[in-house]
């Protein structure tokens, strides 16, 4: 397995597909990627060369933030929405829909499983 920027790239899959295994990158970005690498996207990561994977491993640290540096950067921005009150940062706190969705009657994902209703039963009363 290849081995780029702390992640385990699948060895059976395209480059192109293997590069979104790392937080931060889609397919535009990796394509960008391997074009500046000037390795072929449609190639399967275990027939790449060990040069090859260098200058992917290159590029990627040449062009900006992944994995720990990207997670770290947009935890750090939720935090600072939280930390001033900003109605999105109300909105990470109590887990619901930051961008304006419903939540009547969706956002379930978001909110998780349905809190049963509390049904009041009379208890029957007890002949003395």
């Amino acid at each position: 397995m290849a081995r780029i920027a702390g992640v385990d790239l699948p060895r059976n899959k395209q480059a192109r597909i293997a590069l979104t295994y790392i937080f931060g990158i889609g397919n535009s970005r990796a394509l960008r990627i391997l074009k500046a690498a000037d390795v072929d996207a449609f190639k399967k990561l275990q027939d790449l060369g060990e040069d090859e994977v260098n200058r992917i491993r290159q590029v990627i640290e040449n062009e900006g933030q992944v994995e720990g540096d990207l997670r770290k950067d947009v935890s750090m921005h939720i935090k600072r929405l939280i930390e001033i009150q900003s109605y999105r940062g109300l909105r990470h706190r109590r887990n619901l829909p930051v961008r304006g969705q419903r939540t009547h009657t969706n956002a379930r994902t978001r909110k998780g499983p349905r809190k049963g209703t509390v049904t009041s039963k009379k208890k029957a009363t007890a002949k003395t």
